[in-house]
């Protein structure tokens, strides 16, 4: 039986070749997006879920209410003291935030090595890495350890065990390797060096609660009592910082807290750190939750509408197939058999369908990695529960509405080629097609919407241009606070290298979320937390930064080089009268002077609000002039890439020897802080191409259907004399209809959506109805293109072959 019905099945499938090619594209089109967008979710998902301790290991926060900020990071004296207070706290880890680059040199020769994560010596008791060479309690034991990822191991040593070997850094100090160890893909920590060196960023803010260092982890014995520690956390910040600083301002407690909000602790958990965070100090970053629901939920909406047009196509087919159902059922077949039979051929086409959509997968896996950058890898043997569950809702929900629709075909009438079915069908396939509409229209309007927000914000005044100017990493550790000094003795020799029309240093970095610091001060009544913007002379005007009031730093004015400073737009909005021009103040214990203020500028992300900044040159803050970090350069247009092979031998002769030559133009530097937002856009593009083809599909399928069943009726109206055009009328008037019930149906959920999307942007658009006409007129174009080409074709039907039987 079988065999009969797989035989059966390979003879209608040639002489369908079109039907089957579109049900089986169709539905794998839907099957590898949801594979893709799967695969992205487990893998995003399963950030620290591997950790033993993920639900007592948290990162502290330090939680600003009234201002509305939650800083990832915390003050020295504030993980000692909730140890010593509490028996509850098992341990504590501070950690960088980010990878660090430098230079090593190990056995007379010198090695670059990226990913460096400097922590404490318990780093791997909370994030527990296998070590596969050496002893991990020797890293534990001992200050300025060295650990290194297996390949990284490899990479510098070859096959040579590392372990015992000597690092010596550029401050000469010598670092022992106690061991190799293996990483994990799943963690929010993937260095391929880890130091025990952080110890040296607390020299400075040793008992200081208002100097705020790196990353902190705390261990608790268990996780019920978080509550209880953050408040203790609270309370001592309460105590040794509001309380203090009220007396020593000589002013009471609620009067302080008007000014000086006091701050917040809060614990969250490592394993919420990568999705469900707004903020994380954790290397590798955080995930963006939005976009991978979005990613996720749209997939599906697009495996709904494969099988729905799979369903469409089914029944307009099973109008051919009638007669054969008709004479099996006469032959004795029943009704369950003739089901089970369809079922088969349902499961027979989705199997086909799982392997040309494996093969979309293997092909196109390496652009979707690049649209998301990531690294995902499909394990057919992990990845077979979810293969189960995408086939069985496909294979029952694609399989038992056409199954059930062609056993009950009525074997005299169909003899006699009388396919008409009951209403109920007709409503249920128009049902599936104004659903189809809906989803092509909710696609459309939300496309739309985003490619209009991501070119409002590539066309946004950004308050400065980085046209021609690249930006150089300026490492040299060993220099200390006398970078500055550095940089001023090779700058007048830069600017004379050929192509070199003007040169700056900063001590921030475009498309960076902060400046790297930031201050809290108060004027009068008012407090604010601005970020340092540290830079040379002439930065502004390299930038074409205006200032709106006031005036801009001078060289020539011994004074901006001593206390004269500028802030933006958003801090004088803030503070108005109560800080004007040429009026003083007291900043971190400083005496400073303002002299201008500048117009708003985005330094990091578009979408994101400007936070208040403070400009200043480095010798006003001399602790600052260690941080230059990058080494602006405006070039020449006519021969760019001349003239940065001329600074790169300047570079690499004058400036740095150790450090590689890396650079990058300040306009792509910044798109990168929005580039994921540019993904979603290009995401879109696909998703809309792809719905709008299979509703299509799915339109075209039913119209077919639909008309095929009128050509009686067709031929009978033109023996009457009905001109063309009054039958096209007749013919496409109800997909008409259809197409605007599921516009209709659309609007709500495509606003919600495009709203929930735009909340995330504090510069964007307006929700415009005009997208919505736009999506409209392109809908029923599309709709009528389809069902006037079937119709059209239907009006040329050959009238005595549908009549013979009259």
């Amino acid at each position: 039986m079988l065999k009969n019905w797989f035989k059966i099945y390979i003879h209608n499938a040639i002489k369908n070749k079109w039907f089957t090619f579109l049900t089986i594209i169709g539905l794998a089109i839907g099957i590898a997006g949801v594979i893709f967008s799967t695969l992205y979710w487990k893998d995003e998902t399963s950030y620290d879920q591997w950790n033993p301790d993920k639900d007592r290991i948290y990162e502290t926060l330090s939680v600003f209410p009234i201002a509305g900020e939650e800083w990832p990071t915390s003050v020295e004296p504030l993980p000692r003291y909730l140890k010593e207070k509490s028996d509850k706290v098992e341990n504590y880890c501070w950690f960088e935030g980010w990878y660090g680059k430098e230079t090593f040199y190990v056995d007379q020769k010198k090695v670059y090595i990226e990913g460096i994560v400097s922590t404490d010596q318990n780093f791997f008791d909370f994030i527990p890495f296998k070590f596969i060479k050496g002893n991990v309690n020797d890293f534990r034991k001992n200050k300025y350890g060295i650990a290194l990822e297996e390949s990284e191991a490899i990479k510098i040593f070859g096959n040579e065990n590392p372990v015992g070997k000597i690092l010596t850094n550029y401050d000469g100090r010598k670092m022992p390797i106690y061991g190799v160890f293996k990483g994990n893909k799943f963690s929010g920590f993937q260095p391929k060096i880890v130091i025990s060196n952080i110890y040296t960023r607390f020299d400075d803010i040793k008992d200081n609660w208002g100097a705020y260092g790196p990353g902190l982890l705390i261990k608790l014995k268990d996780s019920k009592y978080k509550s209880e520690i953050e408040k203790l956390g609270t309370d001592l910040f309460y105590e040794n910082s509001t309380l203090k600083n009220a007396k020593a301002e000589g002013i009471a407690v609620e009067e302080f807290l008007k000014i000086y909000e006091p701050v917040k602790v809060k614990f969250q958990a490592l394993k919420d750190s990568r999705l469900n965070a707004k903020v994380s100090k954790l290397p590798e970053g955080m995930g963006n939750k939005l976009f991978l629901q979005i990613n996720l939920g749209l997939s599906y909406l697009i495996l709904i509408l494969s099988m729905i047009n799979y369903v469409n196509l089914s029944t307009a087919q099973a109008i051919r197939r009638a007669k054969e159902v008709g004479i099996r059922k006469i032959v004795g077949a029943s009704k369950r058999n003739i089901i089970l039979q369809f079922m088969i051929e349902t499961i027979i086409t989705t199997v086909l369908a799982f392997f040309v959509a494996l093969a979309l997968v293997e092909v196109g896996l390496s652009s979707y990695n690049q649209l998301i950058n990531k690294n995902l890898e499909i394990d057919i043997i992990d990845f077979i529960p979810n293969l189960i569950l995408i086939f069985t809702i496909v294979v029952v929900i694609a399989g038992i509405f056409p199954a059930i629709y062609v056993s009950n075909f009525k074997e005299l009438n169909v003899l006699k080629g009388n396919f008409s079915r009951s209403k109920n069908g007709i409503w249920l396939r128009n049902a599936m097609l104004v659903l189809q509409f809906s989803i092509a229209t909710f696609f459309i309007v939300g496309g739309t919407f985003i490619i209009q927000q991501m070119n409002y914000l590539s066309n946004k005044d950004l308050g400065f241009s980085g046209d021609q100017i690249i930006s150089i990493r300026f490492r040299r550790q060993d220099l200390g606070e006398r970078k500055f000094d550095f940089y001023k003795s090779f700058q007048q020799d830069l600017l004379k290298v050929k192509g070199v029309q003007d040169v700056n240093a900063t001590v921030f970095t475009f498309g960076s979320s902060n400046a790297g610091s930031n201050t809290s001060f108060r004027v009068k009544d008012k407090q604010l937390i601005t970020e340092n913007m540290a830079m040379d002379f002439g930065f502004l005007n390299m930038m074409k930064i205006n200032v709106i009031e006031g005036r801009d730093l001078n060289p020539t004015i011994s004074s901006d080089t001593i206390s004269n400073v500028l802030i933006n737009e958003t801090a004088k909005k803030y503070f108005g009268e109560t800080l004007k021009i040429n009026d003083e103040f007291y900043w971190n214990d400083q005496k400073l002077k303002l002299v201008g203020v500048t117009k708003d500028f985005n330094l990091g992300e578009p979408q994101l609000k400007i936070k208040p900044m403070m400009f200043f040159n480095f010798k006003v803050v001399k602790w600052l002039s260690a941080n230059v970090d990058n080494i602006l350069i405006k070039v020449d247009a006519k021969d760019t890439q001349q003239t940065i092979d001329n600074i790169e031998k300047f570079w690499k002769a004058k400036v740095d020897q150790d450090y590689p030559f890396e650079y990058e133009f300040i306009n792509k530097q910044f798109a990168r802080s929005y580039e994921n937002y540019t993904k979603q856009e290009q995401m879109f593009k696909i998703l809309n191409v792809i719905v709008i083809t299979i509703a299509l599909f799915g339109l075209f399928a039913l119209s077919s259907y639909t008309i095929e069943r009128k050509y009686k009726e067709i031929a009978i109206r033109k023996v009457l004399g009905a001109e063309t055009g009054s039958l096209l009328k007749i013919l496409s008037k109800q997909y008409i209809y259809l197409s605007i019930i599921g516009f209709t149906i659309a609007v709500v959920p495509s606003y919600l959506f495009v709203q929930k999307w735009l909340d995330s942007f504090v510069y964007r658009i307006d929700i415009s109805i005009w997208v919505y006409v736009l999506a409209f007129v392109l809908l029923l174009t599309l709709t009528l293109c389809v069902v006037l080409l079937k119709a059209y074709n239907a009006t040329r039907i050959n009238i005595l072959n549908y009549l013979k039987y009259e």
